[in-house]
């Protein structure tokens, strides 16, 4: 299974329904709270191209966006195949 990074803040309603999407899958993730951590959040920022909402979610070295993005590609049955590749 590919790693997981998702870039997460405080009282997050997204980067809660993201997380909790990846725990039914039995997904292992890192999880970084950018909250009150700048370098974080500028990595995520550097990382995801501009991204500046959270979740930024990254399956491998691939960005997938936030958590809107994830449940997309959930429901076109591209999630599970990219989370086993």
């Amino acid at each position: 299974m590919k790693s997981v990074e998702i870039y997460t803040g405080s009282f997050c309603g997204y980067c809660n329904r993201a997380k909790q999407l990846l725990s039914q899958k039995g997904v292992n993730y890192i999880e970084y709270p950018v909250g009150q951590d700048p370098d974080k959040r500028a990595e995520m920022v550097q990382r995801s191209r501009g991204g500046r909402t959270v979740p930024q979610i990254f399956i491998g070295e691939w960005h997938v966006g936030g958590c809107d993005e994830l449940y997309a590609l959930d429901r076109a049955g591209k999630l599970d195949p990219m989370l086993a590749a």
